[in-house]
């Protein structure tokens, strides 16, 4: 057997040599035609060594791809030879495709190694690879060149592969000719190739659909922050109608409201034949006979109760003086370093409800406009200043209507829709002078001249009917006298009293916890004897109509004097010498009385076009925790919450001169004790306050009627008020205000 083979190798080399290759014969098809014998190893050993000796004119291995490709040698360029020289090494050699698929894996591996080293990592590092359209990370490096390298050693190794496997198949023996060796070795090494070289997948549906739920998730989470975020500008812009314009025939109008307080203006003033202006406005408006202020019936708690809508138990500023025991701080309204700090100030005002929703004001000397309360400020503020003239404030009123508005398109409106100015002159010569005084008479003129300034100019502007005019005053006045005082040393020991708030009402507080019921004990003890002077009430019992006990900074015990009376302390003044020494006590005139009492009586008008009530109209009276909103919707903005209940349009009951209309009534002065009264030094056996005992016959008391010029004054009591009122101009042109050493003394200025 092994002669029979070596016989016919023999002639088939011999053969092989006699005939030269050529393209129509080449020598692959010679061999290919030996695929039909059966082979062993040692055969096919020596069967390829034949094949080498009889291909001389090949300067290379069959193997090699430069025999068969004459591109072979161009496939790469001078650079990419530098950079791929192992390859051209382990090429030049003869593989099979087991070998060379080994390599390329290797180098894919190396490469995929290096891949990881330059590229970038982080937390966002996911994200990238999530939104990268070929699923691959960001790559740092010569991108473009690398992969121009790695398609080119892929087109190369290709055709490698393609000759190691025919000439691996045509040494096994695998297919009977030239046809089924080109089919099988082409279908077998695209199915190797297929395997090798993947195509990059394309984008996973799992990753469209998280991203596309990512997206639809924050896109929704940003449209509810922006709802919420925009609530605040919903609530303060509400949708309404549009605001209506009124035409002066020059310029255009939005809603406009001049508001007017009259300080310390008792509701009975309008009946003295001293208001023509004032009286005019009523008879061409809607009015009650009068208004009650709120308890306590002083000045700051009641300017902010017009402007908030609330008792001053809910605002917080409950009278004009006080202690926060949150602070351990005192509120003193003549203060204004203190006073004015925003957090005493417990609510929002009118001017900063009307600026949130777009209204400009303008606010001139209100009490608590200096503050900085709330959010918004308003556009126009004028500071506090006791001298300043009635008539510069007609023309401060008249400066800010004359401001250009809404018939301007072209610029921003400048007018403030709301225009608020204060005017203490009533109240300051109320204090000064007493109520029923010849001097407070020429101020009331003098007041009521300024409202006729300003209903002049709106009339010379053609605004009657354009803007609207609301007046009003905080509380009213009551005169004192030398024969109306309670010694409060006389009620209670000091000494275990901390602070003491408020005037003319007494606030106490104790130094310890322990001292409280020791005081109410002394108090109750008091309050017979004293029932015709003060009315004692402790926070929890103080009546329901006050409105004046949910709130820690009301004090716990209470000393309320009657219409008329006043408490005073030692040293400041002494109600026995006073009496003795024929001292008259100051001031002259006192508010902060039960806020229902006749002479607490202050006064609201109203005109204009938000007020589409028949000429002299009259309503019931009200509380003044009922302008708030009334003021709102002058203007046509929404109030905030708050205690009052009108709106508008006010319900009338008729007119003033209706027949059946109420008659006017003119409170007269408190009544002088029937039997006048003073308090003695207590006898060694006696404890606790003492007894009231009857006066010096000899000691002139100081009545209203002595200083009332219907009555007519005494010579030399008017010689005093003269010079008197020489020294208080002086103190007014260099622009002082009249103070008192403590509490029982009030600001000339308002209280």
């Amino acid at each position: 057997m092994k002669l029979m083979l070596t016989s016919q190798l023999g002639c088939l080399l011999t053969g092989l040599t006699a005939q030269p290759a050529g393209p129509e014969d080449p020598p692959i098809s010679l061999i290919a035609r030996t695929s039909s014998i059966s082979t062993s190893s040692q055969i096919n050993t020596l069967r390829l060594d034949a094949v080498r000796q009889a291909m001389p004119r090949v300067d290379t291995t069959l193997l090699s791809p430069s025999h068969y490709d004459n591109d072979a040698s161009s496939l790469r360029s001078p650079s990419e030879q530098d950079s791929d020289s192992e390859d051209d090494e382990f090429l030049r050699h003869p593989r099979s495709t087991l070998e060379l698929t080994s390599h390329d894996r290797a180098v894919l591996d190396d490469e995929d190694e290096l891949e990881k080293l330059l590229t970038r990592g982080g937390p966002a590092n996911g994200l990238r690879r999530m939104f990268s359209p070929n699923g691959n990370s960001v790559r740092i490096g010569r991108r473009e060149r690398r992969k121009a390298r790695r398609e080119a050693r892929q087109s190369r190794r290709e055709r490698v592969s393609e000759e190691g496997e025919l000439m691996y198949e045509m040494e096994e023996g695998i297919g009977d000719d030239a046809g089924s060796f080109t089919s099988g070795s082409s279908w077998d090494l695209d199915e190797k190739e297929d395997h090798l070289y993947q195509p990059t997948p394309p984008l996973r549906w799992w990753k469209i659909v998280l991203v596309s739920a990512i997206i639809i998730v924050l896109f929704f989470i940003l449209l509810l922050g922006a709802y919420k975020a925009s609530s605040g500008f919903r609530a303060s812009h509400p949708h309404r109608e549009p605001t209506p314009l009124l035409s002066n025939g020059t310029a255009l109008f939005a809603p406009t409201t001049i508001l007017i307080s009259l300080d310390g203006f008792r509701a009975d003033f309008l009946d003295r034949g001293l208001t023509p202006s004032l009286n005019s406005l009523v008879a061409a408006g809607v009015s009650p006979q009068f208004m009650n202020p709120s308890f306590p019936s002083v000045t700051f708690p009641n300017h902010f109760t017009l402007v908030t809508g609330l008792y001053p138990e809910s605002h917080g500023v409950v009278g004009n003086t006080f202690w926060d025991p949150e602070y351990e701080e005192e509120f003193y309204y003549t203060h204004p370093a203190v006073s004015m700090l925003p957090k005493w100030w417990n609510a929002e005002p009118l001017w900063v409800t009307a600026e949130k929703q777009g209204v400009k004001t303008g606010i001139h000397m209100w009490p608590g406009s200096e503050a900085h309360i709330g959010s918004e400020e308003p556009s126009y503020v004028d500071k506090f200043n006791s001298t300043e003239s009635l008539q510069r404030k007609v023309n401060r009123v008249l400066e800010l209507l004359d401001l250009p508005g809404a018939e301007t398109s072209h610029l921003m409106p400048e007018r403030p829709q709301l225009i608020a100015a204060y005017v203490p002159d009533v109240d300051r010569d109320g204090h000064k002078f007493g109520p029923n005084s010849t001097e407070i008479r020429t101020t009331i003129s003098h007041a009521d001249t300024m409202i006729g300034g300003i209903m002049a100019g709106l009339e010379s502007r053609n605004l009657t009917s354009v803007v609207n005019v609301v007046v009003v005053s905080d509380h009213g006045m009551a005169t004192t006298s030398n024969e109306r005082l309670v010694q409060l040393e006389d009620l209670v020991d000091l000494d275990l009293v901390e602070h003491i708030d408020g005037w003319p009402s007494r606030g106490l507080r104790p130094k310890r916890p322990e001292d409280l019921p020791i005081l109410q004990k002394q108090l109750e003890d008091a309050a017979p004897k004293y029932a015709h002077a003060v009315e004692i009430y402790t926070r929890e019992t103080m009546p329901e109509r006050y409105h004046f006990s949910n709130n820690d900074r009301i004090a716990p015990l209470w000393v309320i004097p009657r219409t008329g009376w006043a408490i005073v302390e030692r040293p400041e003044f002494d109600a026995k010498k006073a009496l003795e020494k024929g001292e008259a006590y100051t001031p002259r005139g006192i508010h902060g009385y039960d806020h229902q009492h006749p002479l607490m009586r202050a006064i609201f008008i109203a005109r204009g076009p938000a007020f589409p009530h028949k000429p002299n109209s009259r309503v019931e009276p009200f509380q003044n925790i009922e302008v708030y909103n009334i003021l709102c919707d002058s203007l046509r903005v929404d109030p905030a919450p708050n205690n009052g209940t009108l709106r508008l349009p006010l319900n009338t009951v008729g007119l003033h001169s209706d027949e059946d209309t109420p008659p006017i009534e003119t409170p007269s002065d408190p009544p002088e004790p029937a039997e006048t009264t003073t308090h003695v030094k207590p006898s060694p056996t006696t404890t606790g306050p003492s007894e009231p005992t009857s006066a010096a016959s000899d000691a002139p008391p100081t009545t209203d009627s002595e200083i009332d010029d219907e009555k007519g004054p005494t010579w030399w009591g008017t010689l005093w008020h003269k010079v008197g009122d020489k020294v208080d101009e002086f103190k007014e042109w260099t622009g002082q205000l009249f103070n008192a050493e403590h509490d029982n003394h009030p600001e000339e200025d308002g209280s």
